[in-house]
């Protein structure tokens, strides 16, 4: 018994010297700026500033959508770093008076986050500003959500997301929420 008391004992020990080195040396913010880029941050910050959204959200939706993979395609077709459907890229460039759009343009980083972050301003303007609530529509659709609010699923003011019934909208809600959060603690926002 008294073998394992100072096993235990050992164990704890490197622990704390392995924290302490983690915390004197920053190592959590090292490895986490790195698993949490903030690349394309001239764009980022430009269209976040141009739509008055907080660019850590641009930030997380890059890095749930594509991990700032810019030739990313999905299975349905959605492209680049903030995986854009072809009809709702069109709409939006066709808003924005993008001139000699195609959806090739998606590949490129600066037209893509343009055109997504315009995409997500106007969820947010949809939703009342309720982030979670355009998060939900940005990945599962307008009429998902709306449905969703309509039938008493998820409520107007978004407080109990959780509830969002389809898998795959409901972990992306939780990944995106996620991931701004480590934006703000890594980049002190």
């Amino acid at each position: 018994m008294q073998r394992f008391t100072k096993k235990i004992i050992l164990v704890i020990i490197i622990f704390i010297i392995i924290m302490v080195f983690f915390k004197i040396f920053n190592v959590y913010n090292v490895i986490g700026k790195q698993i949490y880029k903030q690349e394309y941050s001239e764009y980022v910050n430009k269209y976040a500033i141009e739509n008055e959204i907080d660019p850590m959200w641009i930030y997380a939706i890059i890095k749930v959508e594509s991990n700032f993979n810019e030739n990313a395609t999905s299975s349905s077709g959605a492209k680049g770093l903030m995986q854009l459907m072809d009809s709702t890229a069109t709409e939006i460039a066709q808003d924005l008076k993008i001139e000699n759009y195609t959806s090739d343009l998606l590949y490129n980083p600066e037209i893509n986050i343009m055109i997504g972050t315009k995409y997500f301003d106007t969820l947010l303007k949809k939703y009342n500003e309720n982030y979670y609530l355009a998060i939900a529509a940005y990945n599962g659709g307008i009429g998902n959500v709306d449905e969703w609010i309509n039938k008493g699923i998820i409520s107007k003011n978004g407080s109990n997301i959780e509830n969002i019934p389809y898998k795959e909208t409901n972990l992306y809600v939780r990944k995106t929420i996620k991931s701004y959060s480590m934006y703000v603690e890594l980049y002190n926002i």
